[in-house]
């Protein structure tokens, strides 16, 4: 069984898919966290230790490539394995955030994201822009502006994907929104998580 989980940052997209994985494990089932990072966090900070800004075409080029990589290798890993397998975002983060920039959406990625294995359950997990924002404040790690999550979240629902998106709201404590994400599995699914193979491809 697949699970892609997307939503913007401060959502709880890694704590939410590494929750549900422990959980499956702890019911004895397999299960697999993947991460699809775009290296945003790690290249902002060194930006602005260094005081470069990278143009948004360049940076994008750059996100886009890693992004890509990550998404293509979880899903070779994820053929292999048999049990829950859960990503922490995918090609859908880099259209929103192009969509954010007022980039065009270019013709790789769509064609990559109806390509590759189509998940049992795409979830957005919906969050109030100014919630994500304190979250954000609160961990110390990264630092992001509440207009850009804003417009970030505009950017998500404007995408002519999302209406194919289950969102679950996103707000509360960690156990609650696992609570959400594992009734979602099992409307989706019929049963419970970590008891399905991944799918096949679309």
């Amino acid at each position: 069984m697949l699970i892609v989980l997307t939503g913007i940052d401060g959502s709880g997209k890694t704590t939410a898919a590494r929750g549900l994985v422990d959980a499956a494990r702890k019911a004895g089932n397999g299960a697999l966290f993947l991460g699809n990072y775009a290296g945003r966090r790690q290249m902002s900070l060194i930006s602005a230790r260094l005081g470069v800004h990278l143009p948004l075409r360049l940076a994008d080029v750059i996100e886009t490539a890693v992004r890509t990589f990550n998404v293509v290798n979880s899903h070779r890993r994820a053929r292999r394995f048999h049990g829950l397998v859960v990503m922490d975002r995918d090609l859908h983060c880099q259209l929103a955030l192009r969509r954010m920039h007022g980039l065009p959406r270019g013709r790789v990625l769509p064609f990559l994201i109806r390509a590759l294995p189509r998940p049992d359950l795409l979830v957005y997990l919906d969050i109030d822009p100014r919630e994500a924002h304190a979250r954000i404040l609160a961990r110390g790690t990264d630092s992001e502006r509440l207009e850009d999550l804003e417009s970030l979240s505009e950017a998500y629902r404007s995408l002519p994907e999302f209406p194919g998106f289950t969102s679950i709201p996103a707000d509360g404590q960690p156990a609650e929104v696992l609570g959400r994400l594992q009734a979602a599995i099992t409307q989706a699914c019929g049963g419970p998580a970590g008891e399905h193979s991944p799918a096949g491809p679309a």
